[in-house]
């Protein structure tokens, strides 16, 4: 995972750390990540602001061909990059399900352009919950994208779990009430809403958006964004985050990306949490964001 971009923060480290540099060389090796950083989906301000927090460690020391100098060069690099998901409060569903009062379901809705894979994520899930004990349904308030419905419905019906639907065309808002309704009525403890996504995020879509999220009153409202879509993933949370004010992301195909910048960018530019990573199809490739594990993924064979 993440293999070329690991590779490049290797050869531009070991580059800075066999020469002796005045300001004026450490600015243009700087420079050199800012472009490895966007080649691999930072967003073009972080890397800046991920370059600067680098500079301002190394700038004072005297960085020359001395022992150690690779893994100070190392360390000033994994301090600036923990740096950027440093003001991010750390962010568990369950311990909110925990917190609800009885009779009281924790109510989740999703967000997310077409083809993110919003549907698979909620399968996996609502198969996290359905294992720890809990009660599950599902709803698709995705009522105007043609299989839309019969795709939550193969999930719902490969886990057991009851789904919320009513016919293509109806109102989206209206599900996502039946589906809060059923579980207050019947003690189920998690309700977990699919709605509708564009290929081009428009005033319509969020509209929408923010009628079921008025309607439903979610505990959380979380976006998924594909991990391979890099600057336009984070064009997507930037709008999103303006319009639906979501509390979380879940990055999917994170196991298919060989670049993995967007995950910087999109804790950076947004201040909320990446709470899981898709890895795979299955209903278990699904793993609670780690971002030290995930730096340290990226600086991997560097120290």
């Amino acid at each position: 995972m993440f293999e070329r971009f690991r590779r490049q923060l290797n050869g531009l480290i070991k580059h800075l750390s066999e020469k002796e540099l005045n300001e004026g060389d450490l600015d243009s090796r700087l420079h050199e990540l800012e472009l490895v950083l966007v080649q691999n989906d930072v967003a073009v301000e972080t890397a800046e602001r991920i370059a600067r927090r680098l500079r301002d460690t190394l700038i004072g020391l005297r960085i020359s061909r001395w022992k150690g100098a690779e893994e100070t060069i190392h360390g000033g690099l994994k301090k600036a990059l923990l740096e950027v998901f440093a003001g991010v409060e750390p962010f568990h569903l369950e311990r909110i399900l925990e917190g609800k009062p009885e009779n009281e379901p924790l109510v989740v809705v999703f967000v997310g352009i077409n083809g993110v894979g919003k549907s698979t994520t909620i399968a996996k899930i609502a198969h996290r919950f359905k294992r720890d004990g809990h009660k599950v349904v599902l709803a698709c308030s995705d009522t105007y994208r043609a299989g839309a419905i019969e795709q939550l419905e193969i999930h719902s019906s490969r886990l057991g779990l009851k789904m919320i639907k009513q016919r293509y065309g109806a109102d989206p808002a209206a599900v996502a009430y039946d589906a809060v309704d059923h579980a207050k009525a019947r003690g189920v403890e998690v309700v977990l809403i699919d709605t509708a996504g564009r290929q081009h995020i428009d005033v319509n879509l969020m509209n929408e958006l923010k009628k079921v999220i008025r309607v439903a009153e979610p505990d959380v409202v979380v976006l998924v964004v594909d991990s391979l879509t890099g600057n336009d993933g984070i064009r997507q949370a930037e709008e999103f985050l303006r319009y639906t004010g979501f509390d979380a992301v879940v990055m999917t195909k994170m196991d298919a990306d060989a670049r993995g910048g967007i995950a910087i960018s999109v804790a950076d530019r947004t201040s909320k949490p990446i709470i899981f990573v898709g890895t795979g199809q299955d209903y278990d490739d699904l793993e609670p964001f780690d971002y030290e594990a995930y730096v340290n993924t990226l600086l991997g064979g560097l120290s």
